[in-house]
């Protein structure tokens, strides 16, 4: 299971971004949008989702790169798939676009949302995370393997997420376990409607570890705080206020795990529309406030354009089939 779960490390591909960059300078179609943007994160407020449509309709505004705003809209449950059956019946709005990342094969995958990739329109893929794995400040486990030897001696110790069962954070603590000799499909793993919501049970004492993106636990972390971080999935230390967080690599346990993050439009979105979108984003990701925010959020540049970006998708779902297929939870 080990080698399976390992190849999840080829996930981003950062040097897409410095390529895809100058295939999207064309200039978009005529169109603008008309009224208001509902960017869509499909889980509750504090969540990676929610993180990247925050940050990004923020850049775009004090960037002056639109002249409509773009209105951040928290849409929560089935880890993602209430969200994604109300954008499907909304085809052809070119109005309408969401933040998604693993999840949105994953979820389909393991039998728990009608509809997959394959019913919406790629936009773009932005960025790379990673996850981190957080426990309390004053938790007794002082490093991954601390947590790992616990887990191997009781197997109700949790480990909570902000995404569904057989979904992102699941799959990246069954891969990290396996990684340190554990048994992946014996992990307490406790699901969560998006991180925010996994870090308050975290520090409500519900669970004893928490595994989610490290750009959205960025912000939180700090000579103060009440929580700690473990380790990062990243192949390299980050930056910014992640820099002093060890890698799993550096304690010994042969993993990475990369999180893409993208953008998604309604099914049978307008191709003039997808054309200014991909490239609005592709001109945002060229500015100080972003690189400024992108450092700070320990997240790497991993543009794809419309096209790439779906192809990439369908590449993840093989993937991702055989992956959940070994751990037992590919959905019927």
């Amino acid at each position: 299971m080990t080698a399976k779960l390992s190849r999840l490390s080829f996930l981003a591909l950062p040097l897409a971004a410095t390529m895809a960059f100058g295939a999207a300078t064309a200039q978009a179609d005529d169109w603008e949008p008309t009224s208001s943007v509902e960017f869509i994160a499909p889980a509750n407020p504090g969540g990676g989702w929610d993180t990247l449509v925050r940050t990004t309709s923020r850049v775009i505004q004090e960037e002056g790169l639109a002249e409509r705003n773009f209105a951040a809209i928290n849409t929560p449950g089935g880890g993602g798939a209430v969200a994604w059956a109300q954008i499907a019946r909304d085809a052809g709005n070119p109005h309408k676009i969401f933040a998604t990342s693993p999840p949105i094969i994953l979820v389909p995958l393991a039998g728990t949302s009608r509809y997959d990739h394959t019913d919406f329109t790629p936009i773009a893929r932005l960025i790379t995370d990673y996850s981190i794995v957080l426990v309390p400040a004053d938790s007794e486990y002082e490093s991954l393997n601390d947590l790992m030897e616990a887990m191997a001696e009781d197997a109700s110790l949790s480990v909570g997420g902000g995404s569904a069962p057989g979904s992102m954070d699941h799959i990246s603590i069954a891969g990290l376990a396996s990684a340190a000799g554990l048994n992946a499909s014996d992990v307490n793993y406790i699901p969560f409607s998006g991180g925010g919501e996994a870090m308050t049970n975290l520090m409500g004492g519900h669970v004893e570890a928490v595994i989610t993106g490290a750009g959205e636990a960025a912000g939180q972390l700090g000579e103060d705080s009440d929580i700690r971080a473990l380790g990062v999935s990243a192949p390299e230390r980050l930056g910014g206020s992640l820099a002093d967080i060890p890698t799993y690599l550096e304690q010994d346990i042969d993993y990475t795990f990369d999180i893409w993050r993208g953008v998604m439009g309604t099914p049978d979105m307008p191709e003039e529309a997808v054309s200014y979108y991909e490239n609005l984003f592709a001109e945002m990701l060229e500015t100080d406030g972003w690189v400024e925010a992108r450092d700070q959020l320990g997240w790497l540049d991993a543009y794809q354009d419309s096209e790439e970006f779906g192809a990439f998708l369908d590449e993840q779902k093989e993937l991702f089939s055989e992956v959940l297929s070994e751990l037992g939870l590919l959905g019927d």
